[in-house]
């Protein structure tokens, strides 16, 4: 598809990204037009941009972003991008509620996190027990080093987090950010990253430990799990004490642009410090927006809020993220048939797992099923999961195709879900107000 050889990397990213713009933005205009989010849009852009290779082996322009790892620096270029994408998206979810608004629903998503991370590990697991026992000897390319112990655990693992940036943009998509649901779903999806890094990172570690003979210590393990929780809490004390101080500091400049760099540096400086602590950098970005309020940026002299003017960056950014999602799905993985078992086995514990979440709830007027469905993506965080499982060699490629599957399902079938879910809850709202001066 020309452009190959020697050309200089940097005009290769420029390409992609005109052609991944373009797209985002046709598939997005399309499904709204259609009354869906425009997400799906961009989601399946990106599945048919990198699967152009199927159709033509010599349409192999865009193979490069579709692979794991990423080795061509414009690919790695594209992923960069994809990453400060969501950052941006979590760091603008963030600024449409407040540390008062998540305490307000606490409780309810700290239920509603454990139960969804807990359940679908054991489902999860007990899915591999069942069906990845059955797979035929030979088709399966685990290190002999490993326990099938170990493969369950793994797998069990993939299930556990949630994809808060595909809920969080439907909500977006919606403008219903700052419903009860949403609320308590953007809550309890961080603090289920945060549950389902720190179960990852032990994993990882005893899975490494066991391919080297040696037992991780119990000690490590409470280390990973304090060093998660302390950086959440203290981002979110820290922050709530220091940034108003900051910030006032920061007006004081004349320097055009300084309020929207101000909150750039923010929201860049926790994200890096959670990367730091081990955690998800969509964790520090989500804490940054939770502690900068309108009322911080009101000593700056601009007619115009934070939120209006993250909109450009995050219009381009954003959709590169969720189109280079999409690439990551490769359709020639889907045609073994234990395959198709396993990722059938793992879709059902994964709708089931995170729906049970829900009925934890306890604001009485917080719809359930609502809250329930918008924990069920997994996303690029089960991408992550499963990548991490194959480096280690404990996922081959056969389980890694189901696992991707199962992503596949849970990512797509959200937003649909969701919409319908919403819809459903206002109507219901709606004819209670009616019928109530009737009584």
């Amino acid at each position: 598809m020309g452009l190959t050889g020697s050309v200089d990397p940097f005009v290769k990213v420029l390409v992609y990204l005109i052609v991944i713009l373009v797209l985002a933005k046709l598939g997005g205009e399309l499904f709204e037009r259609m009354k869906q989010p425009a997400v799906l849009g961009e989601l399946i852009a990106g599945m048919l941009l990198g699967n152009l290779v199927l159709a033509n082996p010599h349409w192999n322009f865009f193979e490069p972003l579709r692979a794991v790892p990423l080795t061509e620096h414009a690919a790695i270029g594209i992923d960069v991008l994809a990453k400060i994408g969501i950052i941006l998206l979590l760091f603008e979810i963030g600024l449409e509620s407040s540390v008062r608004d998540m305490k307000s629903v606490g409780l309810s998503s700290l239920l509603v996190a454990t139960i969804g991370v807990i359940l679908p590990f054991i489902l999860g697991y007990f899915v591999s027990a069942i069906f990845v026992t059955k797979v035929p000897e030979g088709i399966l390319a685990i290190s002999p080093n490993f326990s099938i112990h170990n493969i369950h655990m793994f797998i069990g693992a993939t299930l556990c987090a949630t994809s808060v940036g595909i809920t969080a943009r439907v909500f977006q998509d919606m403008k219903k950010t700052q419903i009860v649901e949403a609320r308590i779903v953007l809550g309890a999806a961080v603090i289920d990253d945060v549950l389902g890094l720190i179960i990852l990172a032990t994993i990882s570690a005893i899975v490494s430990s066991a391919e080297t003979g040696v037992d991780l210590p119990f000690i490590q393990i409470v280390k990973l799990t304090g060093i998660a929780l302390g950086f959440l809490l203290g981002a979110l004390i820290v922050g709530t004490l220091f940034v108003p101080k900051l910030m006032k500091v920061a007006s004081k400049f004349r320097t055009q642009g300084l309020m929207l760099i101000s909150a750039l540096l923010i929201c860049f400086g926790l994200s890096a410090l959670a990367g730091a602590a081990g955690l998800a950098s969509i964790v520090g970005a989500f804490a940054a927006g939770l502690v900068l309020e309108e009322i911080h940026f009101k000593e700056f002299e601009s007619s115009v809020g934070i939120k209006k003017l993250l909109q450009p960056i995050t219009t381009v950014f954003v959709p590169v993220f969720f189109v280079h999602m999409g690439m990551q799905v490769h359709f020639e993985s889907f045609v073994t048939g234990s395959v198709l078992g396993i990722s059938g086995g793992l879709i059902v514990a994964a709708l089931v797992g995170k729906q049970v979440c829900g009925l934890v709830v306890r604001e009485k007027a917080a719809d359930k099923l609502t809250v329930g469905i918008g924990m069920i993506p997994r996303g690029e965080v089960g991408l992550v999961f499963a990548s991490v499982g194959k480096g280690l060699g404990v996922i081959d490629n056969s389980i890694f195709s189901a696992v991707v599957m199962m992503v596949i399902v849970t990512t797509f079938a959200t937003p649909l879900l969701l919409k319908w879910s919403i819809g459903r809850a206002e109507d219901r709202r709606a004819d209670g107000g009616r019928e109530a001066p009737q009584n």
